[in-house]
């Protein structure tokens, strides 16, 4: 059974809090009971989300001012049912670093066969498509996965 999802990036101060904040709302209504959270491969630890990240999750009426970001850990890989990671390379690293994650780690453009790049100090308009990637993944995983569920 799916309880927790878990979020990667590098920093997790960009990619990785939009993708958990976005898929917490998606998730609401039809799983209120699983949790979602994130970590960062390299955090920045106890960093605030990017203002341009909490700036369009703003606009999308969501709220990443109270993140944080932290670093994943071996207990968090263990607590995890899914592991959601950006980018191939994230996904090599994190089971060749956990071993006992794999099959547990998927890309989060899996359904679509992409990576979603970094948009660390890259401005508005790369933050915006990795934003486009990350809900175009989540429209994946909420298709096979998620659809209809109560």
């Amino acid at each position: 059974m799916l309880n927790r999802i878990l979020v990667l990036c590098t920093g997790n101060i960009c990619r990785s809090p939009m993708a958990e904040a976005l898929l917490r709302a998606r998730l609401a209504t039809s799983r209120p009971s699983l949790a979602v959270s994130s970590a960062g491969l390299a955090a920045l630890e106890g960093r605030p989300a990017d203002p341009l990240a909490v700036a369009l999750l703003a606009e999308r009426g969501l709220d990443l001012t109270p993140h944080r970001a932290r670093q994943l850990t071996p207990e968090l890989v263990a607590a995890a049912d899914l592991i959601l990671v950006m980018e191939t390379a994230q996904q090599r690293h994190l089971e060749l670093l956990a071993p006992s994650a794999r099959g547990r780690v998927h890309r989060l453009g899996c359904f679509g066969d992409f990576d979603v790049p970094d948009p660390y100090r890259q401005g508005r308009r790369q933050f915006e498509r990795a934003l486009a990637l990350i809900e175009k993944g989540l429209d994946g995983f909420e298709r096979t996965f998620w659809a209809g569920a109560a």
